[in-house]
């Protein structure tokens, strides 16, 4: 639908995989206002189209693709776009988001996402243009690796593809584009019970912008900042993500064993410092961004079969362009893989999440396994973070006696087979592919099934951190660390205030969550984020300052939660150039307040849909362990007081006591 908005291309796409029909998704300007884009937009059209309890593996699911409006605008670290639907793994609303670079051809292809229904009789992928939509056979894709699949698709386009878990509906498959995943809660397993194999996008449009000096001077000095910052001008480019994993280990929130512990004895074996000194051969970013936190590793010798792993060459030699395609290149384009059996490949290197619940979680201290594992696990298209807190549960329930599987902490060898296993639904491996929380039905242990609402535990161990215990606890799609807000950043990876008082805790918590999902919904990577946190007490976290910040911290519940019920703020946070850079770049009017109320609008729309789903307070829980087992044996306070922190935050989120939006929130959020 046309739009007076910049930084939009004023079109949403409706594919019907059944009947191959495609139409035009209505969005209009009022709610380009008030939800943005990104998962935001996506909640809004779920809401819409999902009215109660749906089969996330049947037809009537919907898949969501979005971009925000920085997206394709030259805005630093904006090359992300969002996957939502209904989770196979939670039965909720899950987003995923992504920085591989389908997002930004989607929108040369002049489409600002896809309203993805139906089920397609046989395997397709599906091309996107300027042009209008083409369904390709697939049948030749199906069974690839993510890296095959992309290797065989036309060159010089934005690809979404699955891998082997995807297809064989493994409840945490995931999503590929380029070496990024849209890896959580399952995006990939939709896809497979759609027989969707994959989306390409391409086109030449441009993304308009309203005030195209302006946008240059602010994304300028956007870039200037974030390479000034500590977080993004050094810890990231230096150590990226797994810069954070030496900080948990000091602070006891490295989830280690199942999360039975915090520490790892054997930590600096698998730390961000490690990666970087014995194994980085250069870091590299997403399109765009100046920060530069991925990793570029040497995959070790005598890497394991993935699968499928015939050569671009070979498949696009006995595969004939469909009619109306690009033509393939002569040579397959370079994805930074190489044909099996070829050594020395350099790869994605393994971010915090991989390296902590590939790592201490199982008890393993190999850094070069985990590396081969991350780069297998991302051909198989599965999530790292699932897949190792799952089997740490099962190695749990081994050693406990409740599930005899063979699997022990620290016995790790046979892990790549267990991985094809799993991906391909042989043996033990159709077990596991079913989660953590269907595993605790089947044979026990759910207090120390590390998941909430289905979605298995990040690396950060809460009783070290309660507020981040809180965010898991509440968090929309299940156990994440960003949905949940990511206190963790004041519990002791950035700030230290008390990590252990409830003090404060909701309010932040609800602050957090609101920005980030507004940050998110312009198209933003969260890491853009970290400018807020002012340099000055980065870099001095023992001087006078940062200590005073530390101790008021837990104080400043009452005022936080005032600023959260003021709607009008009509001001631009120097540390925060989001609100600027959507102005000049929509159009729109644009500042704190809003983009504040934009994350809230969001937050809670996704909830509503929950609640319909059938979400209530229960299941804002963690597991059983993490509220009652002191981390520390002797110090109650190293345990998750769940229950007061949970109801102030209802309290201040406008919810009932058991978890529901009210009427009269929704009415003022303009929801309903």
């Amino acid at each position: 639908m046309p739009t007076r908005f910049k930084g939009y291309m004023g079109r949403m796409l409706r594919i019907d995989l059944t009947t191959r029909q495609v139409s035009e998704y209505p969005i209009t300007d009022e709610q380009r206002e008030l939800y943005l884009g990104g998962k935001v937009m996506a909640a809004r059209i779920l809401a819409d189209l999902i009215t109660g309890p749906v089969d996330p593996f049947g037809p009537e699911n919907v898949v969501v693709v979005t971009t925000g409006p920085l997206t394709g605008t030259g805005a630093p670290m904006t090359s992300r776009f969002n996957v939502s639907t209904i989770s196979p793994l939670t039965g909720l609303l899950t987003s995923s988001n992504c920085g591989g670079s389908f997002g930004l051809h989607l929108k040369k292809a002049g489409c600002d996402g896809l309203v993805i229904t139906g089920r397609a009789e046989s395997p397709v992928w599906v091309e996107i243009t300027e042009g209008g939509v083409r369904f390709r056979d697939a049948a030749q894709l199906w069974g690839l690796t993510t890296g095959a699949t992309q290797a065989a698709l036309p060159p010089r386009t934005g690809k979404l593809v699955i891998g082997p878990a995807g297809e064989n509906r493994v409840r945490y498959a995931s999503l590929a584009s380029d070496e990024r995943m849209a890896a959580r809660a399952g995006v990939g397993a939709v896809f497979g019970a759609k027989n969707l194999k994959a989306l390409v996008a391409h086109g030449r449009l441009a993304v308009p912008v309203a005030d195209p000096e302006r946008v240059k001077a602010l994304h300028r000095g956007w870039t200037q900042d974030l390479r000034s910052h500590p977080i993004t001008g050094n810890q990231l480019p230096r150590l990226g993500t797994a810069g954070l994993l030496s900080m948990m280990q000091a602070h006891r929130m490295l989830a280690t064993r199942n999360f039975s512990r915090g520490r790892f004895d054997q930590f600096d074996a698998v730390s961000g410092e490690t990666l970087a000194e014995e194994h980085l051969v250069h870091n590299g970013g997403c399109t765009g961004c100046p920060v530069h936190c991925g990793r570029e590793v040497y995959l070790p010798d005598d890497q394991p079969e993935t699968g499928d792993e015939r050569s671009a060459y070979a498949l696009t030699a006995a595969t004939e362009p469909a009619e109306g395609a690009p033509a393939t290149a002569e040579t397959p384009p370079s994805d930074g893989r190489a044909e099996a059996g070829q050594k020395r490949r350099k790869v994605k290197g393994p971010e915090l999440e991989t390296l902590v619940l590939l790592g201490p979680n199982l008890e393993n201290a190999d850094l070069n396994e985990i590396i081969r594992w991350n780069y297998q696990l991302d051909e198989l298209g599965m999530d790292s973070i699932s897949t190792g807190g799952t089997i740490a549960f099962a190695m749990e329930l081994n050693e406990k006696g409740l599930w005899e599987n063979g699997l022990r902490f620290g016995e790790v060898k046979n892990l790549p087979q267990l991985f094809d296993d799993i991906a391909h639904r042989r043996g033990i491996g159709d077990l596991l592919a079913e989660g953590s929380r269907r595993l605790a039905q089947r044979f026990g242990g759910m207090g120390f099934a590390m998941q909430v609402k289905g979605l298995e535990l990040p690396a950060y161990e809460p009783r070290a951190a309660v507020g981040q215990g809180l965010g898991y606890a509440v968090s929309n799609r299940g156990g994440c660390h960003l949905n949940a807000g990511y206190l963790a950043v004041l519990e002791g990876l950035g700030l230290e205030m008390d990590p252990h008082t409830p003090r404060a805790k909701a309010a932040l918590t609800i602050l957090m969550q609101d920005l980030m999902e507004a940050i998110s919904a312009a198209g933003n990577c969260l890491f853009s984020s970290y400018n807020v946190f002012p340099a000055a007490l980065l870099n001095r976290p023992n001087g006078w300052l940062t200590r005073a910040v530390n101790r008021v911290l837990p104080w400043l519940g009452g005022p936080v939660a005032l600023l959260h019920r003021m709607r009008w703020l009509p001001v631009h946070l120097p540390g925060l150039p989001v609100t600027r850079s959507l102005a000049a770049v929509t159009g729109m009017r644009m500042d704190l307040g809003r983009l504040k109320a934009i994350g809230e609008r969001g937050y809670n729309l996704e909830r509503l849909v929950n609640t319909r789903l059938g979400v209530t307070a229960a299941d804002d829980d963690l597991p059983e362990r993490l509220k009652s087992v002191e981390q520390v044996p002797g110090d109650p306070r190293t345990r998750v007081p769940l229950e007061p922190m949970k109801r102030q935050y209802y309290r201040l989120r406008g919810w009932t006591p058991d978890g529901v939006p009210t009427p009269a929130l929704l009415r003022r959020l303009r929801i309903q």
